[in-house]
């Protein structure tokens, strides 16, 4: 069976993973947005496990609390070129907004980063709860725009802790208006790109030197001062359209 036309058919996350023609439950989240969507008996539908696993399936039953499909054929889906993110600890609203545009252009990872000017932030996304709700955001994001591939999500960081992390060989750019533009910066370069994104206010000069110590180099998004959230949105579109699958 060819996995169905993707524009009109509701896709779902099933994290736990399935196999072809098993029958499988999914719990009330997904029954609940099924119901809203009025799905009937029947209706084909999309799964993914967020792994890279993508299959089709039918609809079976549908009850208050959960959900009844049967599994069709399973594709194995490559995922996209590694463009990890060190997003800024910042407004709890603007970061949940970034998290979900960031899962939709296929960011590959979520580091949030404790700049110095994020301690002036209130309220301001932290901790394991707020962790939870960005994970709920990316799976929904990443049902709404038919991915395949979750982000990983890691804790909270300080700066030095998320530069111990950097994988080898990884194009570094940290934006920055004084920096050449972004798409100059990556075009054209292998190997994993890291985007460091500074909190609102920006980052200070002991940051910036720490990052380019680590081989960070500043690109520009244009001469305009942006907002966390869409300077994020904006770097990873351009990092994304200049990437090919792994």
């Amino acid at each position: 069976m060819e996995l169905p036309d993707r524009s009109g058919v509701a896709s779902f996350v099933a994290p736990d993973g399935f196999a072809s023609q098993q029958t499988l439950t999914l719990g009330d989240d997904v029954a609940h947005h099924m119901k809203v969507r009025r799905l009937a008996n029947g209706a084909p539908l999309r799964l993914t496990d967020g792994a890279g696993r993508v299959a089709s399936a039918t609809l079976v039953a549908l009850a208050r609390t959960a959900a009844i499909v049967e599994v069709g054929q399973v594709t194995d889906v490559p995922p996209p070129a590694d463009v990890h993110l060190l997003a800024p600890i910042g407004d709890r609203d603007r970061m949940l907004w970034l998290a979900e545009k960031a899962t939709e252009l296929g960011v590959t990872s979520w580091r949030p980063v404790l700049w110095h000017r994020s301690r002036s932030v209130q309220p301001r996304g932290e901790g394991a709860g707020f962790q939870a709700k960005v994970r709920a955001r990316m799976l929904s994001a990443l049902a709404q725009s038919h991915g395949a591939w979750l982000p990983s999500v890691y804790p909270d960081a300080t700066l030095d802790r998320a530069l111990a992390w950097l994988p080898a060989g990884a194009n570094r750019g940290t934006l920055d208006g004084e920096g050449e533009p972004l798409a100059a910066r990556l075009a054209d370069t292998p190997g994993p790109i890291v985007l460091a994104l500074g909190p609102e206010g920006g980052l200070d000069a002991e940051e910036r030197a720490k990052l380019a110590a680590h081989g960070f180099c500043a690109a520009s998004l244009g001469p305009t001062v942006l907002r966390f959230e869409t300077a994020g949105l904006a770097a990873l579109a351009i990092a994304r359209a200049l990437t090919r699958p792994a």
